[in-house]
């Protein structure tokens, strides 16, 4: 052996010794191993160069990445519904238990008649319902001499499951043509929970294997679109934003763009509610409408009303009605002091029907509405 080589031979272990001493200093040990371990490391470095570096004992090897899932899973829809008995039945108990003591009297004269009147209209089902409902069920019992409460319960929910109308088209219309996405424009007064509405959609709408791309149109409040963006993100959905007080039709518009170029499923895009009877307002809104449709067709346009404001919130469904064209209405907050007859008042309103109703306040309580679930409910 030359002693050039032999120079560099000893010159490569000082390195490689010196690592290794580095090494275990960097972790800490009070004390070194002993130099017969250092030095079996450090033949076998020299001399097996092919193999992997070899380590000490007790060291720390990391092993592989492990892949970390931060997306949240969102609950199915259907799982939904079994929620829904158990939240109306304890928020709305007091219709029900109201008009079923007093169905279940001896008799019935017009006082009792008028105490179920009364109790329909103080649940907001409105004068022109109440009054159909009350002579219905009257010649009812009347014609088929009921007067077991049980049968008399049964024909009630028949009248209410009439009135809230199963029959009604309540399937989210998401799906676009031509190869485009379906676009749900969602439209209501600002405090009604309708950012927190398009984040639940989506993630209905990711339950349910779509790909969904949101808009944050409610330009006005900086805090809507950086809601609206955290929502998106615990699920992995895009959100399209501009700048605070910018155009929201510019911001609808990307957003519908956006959708395109993604080959997305459905774009969800939020609108401003602030100050509804500003008509300045409502043209903007129509603007956001209009300014989407020259790319692609709206497919839906969602309606959110706070369940708790009964008169006002029908008030709200007849100004948007009007600028619009709503095609569906998803009543909020139907787990506090809501008073459920707000459902068939507002669809008489405007003809269309209540799609979606908020349970609570978790991420997925917002659930599908189904007529008869929502009438056992009140009766329960």
């Amino acid at each position: 052996m030359t002693t050039t080589v032999l120079l560099i031979i000893i010159a490569a272990a000082v390195v490689i010794l010196g690592a290794g001493i580095g090494l275990v200093m960097s972790r800490g040990r009070a004390e070194l191993p002993p130099p017969a371990d250092l030095q079996e490391i450090t033949d076998e470095v020299i001399h097996h160069p092919e193999r992997p570096e070899p380590h000490l004992e007790d060291e720390d090897v990391p092993g592989p990445p492990t892949a970390v899932d931060t997306l949240e899973r969102p609950e199915a829809p259907q799982g939904r519904l079994v929620r829904l008995r158990a939240r109306l039945a304890k928020s709305q108990g007091s219709l029900g238990k109201g008009l079923l003591a007093v169905l279940g009297r001896s008799t019935l004269d017009e006082a009792a008649w008028e105490e179920i009147e009364d109790t329909l209209l103080a649940a907001d089902v409105g004068v022109t319902a109440t009054d159909e409902l009350v002579q219905n069920l009257r010649t009812k019992l009347r014609v088929e001499g009921i007067t077991d409460p049980q049968l008399a319960k049964a024909a009630l929910r028949e009248e209410l499951v009439r009135l809230v109308d199963p029959t009604l088209d309540r399937t989210l219309r998401s799906t676009g043509a031509d190869d485009k996405p379906g676009v749900v424009l969602v439209v209501g007064v600002n405090g009604t929970g309708k950012t927190t509405t398009v984040g639940r959609l989506a993630r209905v709408l990711v339950a349910e294997e779509q790909t969904v791309v949101l808009g944050a149109a409610d330009t006005f409040r900086a805090a809507a679109a950086d809601q609206l963006q955290t929502w998106g993100e615990r699920v992995g959905v895009p959100t399209v934003r501009g700048p605070e007080g910018g155009d929201p039709a510019s911001v609808g518009f990307e957003a519908v763009q956006r959708g395109i170029a993604d080959e997305t499923d459905v774009v969800l895009v939020d609108t401003a509610g602030r100050l509804h009877t500003k008509s300045g307002l409502m043209d903007e809104l129509g603007k956001v409408k209009r300014v989407i449709e020259k790319q692609a067709p709206v497919t839906e346009v969602l309606l959110v009303i706070d369940a708790t404001t009964g008169q006002n919130g029908l008030t709200q469904a007849r100004v948007f009605g009007e600028v619009v064209d709503v095609t569906g209405i998803v009543l909020t907050k139907l787990d506090g002091t809501a008073k459920g007859g707000i459902v068939i008042a507002v669809q008489r309103e405007l003809g269309v029907p209540v799609k979606f109703v908020g349970l609570g306040e978790g991420e997925d309580d917002l659930a599908p509405f189904d007529a008869e679930e929502f009438v056992d409910a009140l009766l329960s």
